[in-house]
Parts: structure tokens; C-alpha cells; sequence
């Protein structure tokens, strides 16, 4: 296992962005589609197809998830996703008709220093092509594709991931697009919240302050305590091999989102726009009662350490007044 949500077999993932604009996409793409939900914490998120992802509705497999900056903008993202998928005849049949099922999300990303004065049309559509287009087994973390412009309110942020798998060999991954409107880290300091599920060193091995100070519980969030913009989100992915019904996958993601709160401080504000998708392969079955609350467990800490790595392997954009990288203070 590489540590990477591309652990779960038939599953990739390609970035695409670019520099000027300070910004980007990354698809993550299913060689067989896969039962899918969505659980939504953050008080102003921005999604695509999410409706589809309800439990009451028809619809059960997706076959690729488009995750972007630029705000609204950056749903366009799906579109080109879902042209490649086409092309490749990939789809959701309605009689003669192939549609490819590609929920999305985005995080804001227009006010990093970017040039995004694109025109008449966004260029997200055609980077999400590009993104799908580029998928693979291996793939870059940091400051790439739709995390290639995000922050948090200390540090810059980026795209990263994380995997495991339950006692019993089913396995489950994550990826996180971390735009936070808080801190991934203790204080002014290194440590990074979600210190107790490292594996090795994956963001430094630092671990906790050996004591709490009140100052290290403060808040800390873009814009300071003032702040009335939603300029934030994180996003993320987890998927799994084992075999799950669609409630299930809800279910998963619910989970997956204490990863959030593990990783992040404050989370879930109404600045944020946090949203998890869950993806389920199905190629190992899973005891619907003690073998879900374990892949549950298991999926909420990858999740906290591919936040923690999102942060931890990025570098600073090369603006003026930029956010230093963690790698820049403590690296």
C-alpha cells in the first residue's frame, strides 16, 4: 500500500491546474462504478449532483467525482469530467443513452493572489478533462490540483491522503482537499492536531506539546474573529473495497467526518463549506452491525491523517503576502 486513496483497486486519481491562476481540479475516477452518499457539516458548501446522492433517490453508482477551487466557478469542473468519462463510454444507461454520474464539490480559492480574470467562460470544465484525462495509480500531494490554491488560517493547504485497512483486510482510503477556515495545527506550533493517528511520519512525527496552554485553544481562523466570508472547505473522499449498500456508504461518510473534527479546529463552521463522499467498490463483504462501525473507525482516522498530510507537503504560493508553507517554518 502506497498510502494513497488509489489502495482501493479500480479507483484513480489525476490533477490538473495552473500556476497564473492559482487554482486547479482533481478527479478522482472509479474503473467500475461504485455505490456512493454524501454527508454535508460545513455551513456553506458548493456540490454538484449532490441531490442524486440522497438516499430516496434512483440512482446508487457514480463513476468519477469532480473536486475543484473557484468557488460556484469551479463546478464547471464536473463537466469535463464527465466528457471524458463519455468518451470513454462510461455511464449510467437509459436506453440507448450513456450519462456519466460525477458529483462534485468546490472550495473557494479566488482571493490567494491568483490572476482570475479568465474571461467570459471559467477554464474548470476544460481542467477537469485535463484532471480526469491524467488519472492514475500514482499521484502528487500538496499543492496540486483543487488544493494547489487552498489555505488554512495558519498555514497554506493542499491536497492529501491517507489509507489503511480493518483487522479483517477490507480497506478503506481517503483523500482531502483542505481549505480550512481553522487551524490544522496546535498553536504557533508545530504539532499538528491529529498527531495521535500518524503512521510513522507521514506529516513529521512530532507529535503533541507535552502541555496544553489556554493560548494554544484559541481560535484561529482566516480573517481573525471578524472574518464574514466563506472563503473556506474542506473536501474529501473516502472509499472502501467492501461491499456496501448506499445507507451504508451515508453511514461511512458520517464517520469519516470525526476525522474532521481530529484534524481541524475549529470545523464545521458556518464559514466552511466541509463535505465527505463515500465510495464503496464492493468487492469484500462487511457484517453490516460490528464490521461497519470498524471500517467507520478505521475511515475517520485516514481521514484525519490525509488532512494532516495536506497541510504538512504543501509549499506556498509565490504571491505577495502569501501563507508560508508548514515546510517553510518547520520543516
Amino acid at each position: 500500500m502506497k498510502n494513497l486513496l488509489t489502495d482501493i483497486p479500480g479507483v484513480r486519481v489525476g490533477h490538473a491546474d495552473d500556476r497564473r491562476l492559482a487554482s486547479g481540479v482533481t478527479a478522482v475516477i472509479f474503473d467500475t462504478p461504485a455505490v456512493a452518499a454524501i454527508d454535508i457539516r460545513g455551513g456553506g458548501p458548493g456540490i454538484r449532483e449532490g441531490a442524486v446522492l440522497d438516499l430516496e433517490n434512483t440512482v446508487e453508482q457514480i463513476h468519477g467525482i469532480a473536486l475543484a477551487g473557484g468557488s460556484a466557478f469551479g463546478l464547471e469542473a464536473g463537466g469535463g469530467v464527465q466528457a471524458w468519462l463519455a468518451e470513454h463510454g462510461r455511464g449510467f444507461a437509459i436506453g440507448g443513452a450513456l450519462i456519466p454520474i460525477v458529483p462534485g464539490a468546490i472550495c473557494f480559492d479566488l482571493l490567494n493572489g491568483g490572476d482570475k480574470a479568465w474571461g467570459r467562460f471559467a477554464p474548470y470544465r476544460d481542467l477537469g478533462y485535463a484532471a480526469a484525462a491524467a488519472a492514475s495509480a500514482d499521484f502528487a500531494l500538496g499543492s496540486v490540483g483543487a488544493g494547489l490554491g487552498a489555505t488554512t488560517a495558519t498555514f497554506k493547504g493542499g491536497i492529501g491522503s491517507a489509507s489503511a485497512a480493518t483487522a479483517g483486510g477490507i480497506r478503506v482510503a481517503a483523500l482531502a482537499v483542505v481549505n480550512a477556515v481553522g487551524s490544522v495545527t496546535v498553536g504557533d506550533g508545530p504539532w499538528f492536531w491529529a498527531a495521535p493517528f500518524e503512521a510513522g511520519e507521514e506529516f513529521g512525527g512530532g507529535g503533541l506539546p507535552e502541555d496544553f496552554t489556554p493560548d494554544m485553544l484559541e481560535m484561529r481562523i482566516k480573517g481573525g474573529t471578524s472574518a464574514t466570508s466563506v472563503e473556506n472547505t474542506t473536501l474529501a473522499v473516502v472509499v472502501t473495497d467492501a461491499a456496501l449498500t448506499k445507507p451504508q456508504a451515508r453511514r461511512l461518510a458520517m464517520m469519516a467526518q470525526t476525522g474532521f473534527a481530529r484534524a481541524i479546529y475549529p470545523v464545521h463552521a458556518p464559514l466552511d463549506g466541509d463535505v465527505v463522499f463515500a465510495a464503496a467498490t464492493g468487492e469484500k463483504p462487511v457484517d453490516p452491525l460490528a464490521g461497519l462501525t470498524e471500517l467507520g473507525m478505521v475511515a475517520a482516522n485516514v481521514m484525519a491523517r490525509a488532512i494532516a498530510r495536506g497541510v504538512y507537503e504543501a509549499t506556498a504560493l509565490p504571491f505577495p503576502g502569501a501563507l508560508p508553507a508548514w515546510k517553510d517554518r518547520f520543516g
